[in-house]
């Protein structure tokens, strides 16, 4: 279990703000507000036994669900069902702030912070990344927590 004083995490070039760990609330949810540069978001993944949900609060965000495009604004809800393909990427000229709730939750808990590095509480935007991310790490990792990344369509 992640040592719950480190809440915040930069990941892919993405600030991830834990308000709640799977710990905390009987291991029920995940609740993460994430600031997600345009651009910048989640590559083709899918993960069994985890249900996850996006509510954007300020911004846009481009998501793919099962081969479906959505954009979403301010105020949107989009439920991804358990182990579906989707993927999403921070749309426009503006960062987006996006609530994301997992469940249960300790999947995205351990790929989120493993893969992350802990950051001031305090921090409002993440630092732009300094070079592409490392893929086999990412691969690892998500391997190791049991999601699958699928390569790029194209």
């Amino acid at each position: 279990m992640l040592d719950s004083n480190h809440r915040t995490y930069e990941t892919l070039g993405i600030l991830m703000k834990f308000h709640a760990f799977p710990a905390e609330v009987m291991g029920k949810f995940c609740l993460v507000e994430a600031v997600v540069p345009p651009g910048l978001g989640a590559p083709p993944n899918h993960h069994a036994g985890e249900t996850e949900a996006f509510f954007v609060l300020e911004g846009a965000i481009d998501f793919t669900v099962e081969g479906e495009h959505r954009h979403a604004t301010a105020g949107e809800y989009v439920a991804i069902p358990d182990g579906a393909v989707h993927a999403f990427r921070a749309a426009g000229e503006t960062p987006a702030r996006v609530l994301i709730l997992n469940a249960p939750g300790n999947m995205h808990e351990a790929f989120f912070t493993q893969l992350g590095t802990p950051v001031d509480a305090d921090k409002t935007a993440p630092d732009p990344m300094d070079g592409p991310p490392d893929v086999a790490a990412v691969a690892r990792i998500a391997t190791d927590v049991g999601m699958t990344i699928l390569p790029p369509r194209g």
